[in-house]
């Protein structure tokens, strides 16, 4: 890994912010969200500007917005929600079960939080296996992205770590944050990340979530990205930014 390299502090030329648009998550995680709220998220998820990635939404939500989206004719936009969620805990079972039943209500992408605590205790094993498991219930019908939960890891090594044995598990994005606790995404532990997914093919997604309120924030993962693993590889394929408030920013910059 390149421990040395610097991290961006500003950005080279502006980010045309139609790139973010169409990597974003729009992602509602709110415990007292309605059914009125998700119904609302999906008819922003699609704008003149250009749709947005995905929305990220808890499991009950699931078919309510995977309906509204195909009523409105916006089959490009998957719908993604979370399990083992917020607290990553290392109940396997658990995240099987919540896996299926997700994929069951019709979730093209799950975000599934790494049992961290486990890894941190030295029982890496569990971290594989809940993610394997997983892994193997999504493939090849949905994409698989695991939230590493980086601001409780710290420790760049222990950060590398965790994207590694994902990554081997299966995962198909790695994620920094799940938005719920004191330190979320930073570009610190975004950089360690990239460099492991580069170091390890480069064919693994990454995902920046948690305190990306603005174009300017968004764009510095962007370049990133693009620094460690080259210009391009930053796509919706590969590339996504989960949050809410972006979205305002971004439609603010387009003119929208």
């Amino acid at each position: 890994m390149m421990a040395n390299a610097p991290v961006p502090t500003g950005l080279a030329m502006p980010v045309d912010p139609r790139r973010l648009l169409c990597c974003l998550d729009l992602t509602i995680l709110d415990e007292d969200a309605s059914p009125a709220t998700m119904d609302v998220l999906c008819a922003r998820a699609g704008t003149e500007l250009g749709p947005v990635a995905a929305v990220c939404v808890y499991p009950e939500y699931v078919d309510r917005c995977r309906r509204n989206l195909l009523a409105a004719g916006r089959r490009t936009i998957k719908v993604a929600t979370v399990t083992n969620f917020p607290d990553g805990g290392d109940d396997i079972d658990r995240a099987e079960r919540e896996t299926r039943r997700a994929l069951a209500a019709g979730a093209d992408e799950i975000d599934v939080v790494f049992p961290w605590r486990a890894l941190l205790a030295g029982a890496e094993k569990v971290g594989f296996d809940l993610v394997r498991r997983c892994a193997d219930l999504c493939h090849p019908r949905a994409r698989l992205k695991v939230i590493l939960e980086t601001g409780q890891l710290v420790q760049p090594e222990r950060i590398a770590r965790a994207s590694t044995i994902a990554i081997e598990a299966g995962a198909d994005f790695i994620k920094t944050s799940t938005g719920k606790v004191a330190v979320n995404a930073t570009a610190e532990a975004a950089r360690v990340m990239l460099e492991t997914i580069r170091s390890l093919g480069g064919h693994c997604g990454f995902k920046a979530a948690g305190g990306i309120r603005t174009r300017d924030g968004a764009a510095l993962y962007l370049e990133l990205a693009e620094q460690v693993l080259g210009p391009g590889w930053a796509c919706p394929a590969r590339f996504r930014i989960g949050s809410s408030s972006l979205y305002d920013d971004l439609l603010t910059a387009l003119g929208g």
